[in-house]
């Protein structure tokens, strides 16, 4: 079996020096890029599985190698990078980054991280209609929800805000893209809707709403429905 093919575009020596034998021996196929124009001729050439992507590059600003790769791939990028704001995470969220990791991190989370992206990027190849999350299930084709094979009863609003977060299972989905995804136009910038339905689901879903197992909250940013 061919073992999935990981980019990094990582401009830093000795991340590069940590991060290739860190997947090199899990397994992994790894190409290494140190700008951003050599990461996105790379990626034409090769189709890598999963794209890791740092924002600060010598060349030009990481977001622009995202926006210029979600012209043509959807494969999934992760982005690792020293910037801890919001504005930054969002905004690589919003430009189709599936998740962000900030720098320091350790290789278990890194690899989860990775594992994750590649499952769901398999998942929505296949186009199954009905999603399972432990025991949770959504039946995308019959719109219905069920937990421990018990049905549960959403309204229109809640159970297109779950669609939404399981179409998106393992990622974040910030609150722009669900607002805009849910409730529209008239959506933007309303994060209390949010708060409000994600706590209605919570008390259908979860078995400890005030612990959820599902529904997580990414502050300030969004909400990632747990696939672990």
């Amino acid at each position: 079996m061919t073992q999935p093919l990981i980019l990094i575009i990582e401009d830093e020596a000795p991340l590069r020096r940590f991060l290739v034998p860190t997947l090199s021996t899990q397994g992994y196929q790894v190409d290494v890029a140190s700008t951003g124009a050599e990461g996105i001729a790379l990626a034409r050439s090769y189709n890598p599985d999963i794209i890791l992507l740092d924002l600060g590059l010598p060349d030009c600003d990481g977001l622009d190698v995202v926006r210029e790769l979600r012209d043509w791939s959807r494969k999934p990028i992760l982005i690792i990078s020293a910037r801890n704001q919001e504005k930054d995470k969002v905004g690589a969220l919003d430009l189709g980054a599936d998740d962000y990791l900030t720098k320091p991190f350790g290789a278990a989370e890194l690899l989860a991280r990775i594992r994750v992206a590649l499952r769901h990027a398999t998942q929505v190849g296949r186009e199954s209609p009905v999603l399972r999350f432990g025991a949770l299930c959504l039946d995308l084709e019959k719109r219905e929800v069920a937990m421990d094979a018990v049905p549960v009863k959403l309204t229109p609003l809640e159970y297109r805000l779950l669609e939404a977060l399981a179409r998106r299972a393992g990622k974040v989905a910030t609150h722009a893209q669900l607002l805009n995804e849910v409730w529209g136009p008239t959506g933007e910038g309303q994060t209390h809707y949010l708060r409000i339905y994600m706590g209605t689901l919570r008390r259908k879903i979860e078995p400890d709403p005030t612990r959820p197992r599902y529904l997580l909250t990414e502050p300030s940013i969004g909400y990632r429905l747990n696939v672990d």
